[in-house]
């Protein structure tokens, strides 16, 4: 898969290039795309559109990041900097403009309208998800069910695509498509639950962004909303306001509030639910020593650490 995106990031524009080149040579986890193989191989398909689709959403993931950083006016990603702190925000949006459109060059090669579809859909729904979170900044009256939608659309949505690509690429039934989109979307939702919960729980060398960002920017996660149904009136009032100001200066006082409600431990909780979910959906695939990854990979996330 690495020398697909490789080969597929050459351009005759030194500049789009070198700015892809940045951001893809930073690493990361390579998720969406390593549950793409495992869930093909989990069903039983090895072809090499397997590879070609696991660019495709690395490729998509990575535009996010790119146009993500700008609005967030992110400074450190990946425990380096951003490639708008390096090449400027014009750079970084019009880059990222780039991976999403040759993403769509790399779809049509598999030609199958339901895997276009899907990815379009998904590609659409990370758009509005970005634009319900940027609504919803500042916003210290945002519900659960609020927060949920967010980050259903902005992250799990990718997810939940990724595992849908291996079952259409493997012609499965109607029935075992449905629970690899579930596993994807239960995996997509603990995965940013926790990544949530470190923001408050981390270390910066390990998570290689700055901790208490979100706050920073206003994000209102799930760690904050239930640190304030939980907790006193003044410590509401102080979640609130920090929210309210992006007071990252009361970070200390933040971290606190929301340990001693026992907001951190009630937020794995819920992680944990969208895991056992995930795993529930494995139990209608066929057991195999992918599945057994994908497996392993539901019940890591628990215990991540960056």
């Amino acid at each position: 898969m690495d020398a697909v995106i490789a080969r597929r990031l050459h351009s005759e524009v030194p500049l789009v290039a070198q700015v892809s080149q940045y951001i893809i040579a930073a690493g990361g986890k390579r998720l969406r795309p390593a549950l793409v193989l495992l869930m093909c191989g989990a069903l039983g398909y090895h072809g090499e559109h397997r590879l070609n689709l696991a660019a495709v959403v690395e490729f998509i993931h990575t535009a996010t990041l790119l146009h993500d950083d700008v609005v967030d006016e992110s400074t450190l990603r990946r425990g380096r900097s951003t490639a708008n702190d390096v090449f400027g925000n014009p750079a970084s949006v019009l880059v990222g403009d780039f991976l999403y459109s040759r993403a769509f060059q790399m779809m049509v090669d598999a030609g199958d309208m339901r895997i276009m579809q899907t990815l379009a859909e998904a590609t659409n729904v990370i758009a509005e998800g970005e634009v319900l979170q940027l609504m919803n900044m500042h916003d210290a009256a945002l519900s659960e069910e609020g927060y949920l939608r967010v980050i259903r659309s902005k992250t799990a949505k990718l997810f939940e695509a990724s595992a849908r690509l291996a079952a259409l690429l493997a012609h499965a039934s109607p029935a075992v498509e449905q629970h690899c989109a579930d596993y994807g979307q239960a995996l997509g939702t603990a995965f940013q639950v926790i990544d949530d919960v470190l923001d408050y729980d981390g270390e910066v060398l390990e998570m290689g962004k700055n901790l208490g960002s979100d706050l920073r920017e206003g994000k209102v996660t799930l760690p904050l909303i239930l640190a304030m149904r939980h907790g006193t009136e003044t410590q509401r009032i102080t979640i609130r306001q920090a929210i309210e100001t992006g007071g990252s200066g009361q970070m200390a006082q933040i971290i606190a509030i929301v340990q001693q409600t026992g907001a951190l431990q009630a937020t794995r909780d819920a992680a944990a639910m969208e895991a056992r979910r995930a795993l529930d959906a494995l139990q209608f695939l066929p057991q195999n020593p992918y599945s057994n990854a994908l497996e392993q990979l539901a019940s890591q996330l628990l215990v991540r650490r960056s």
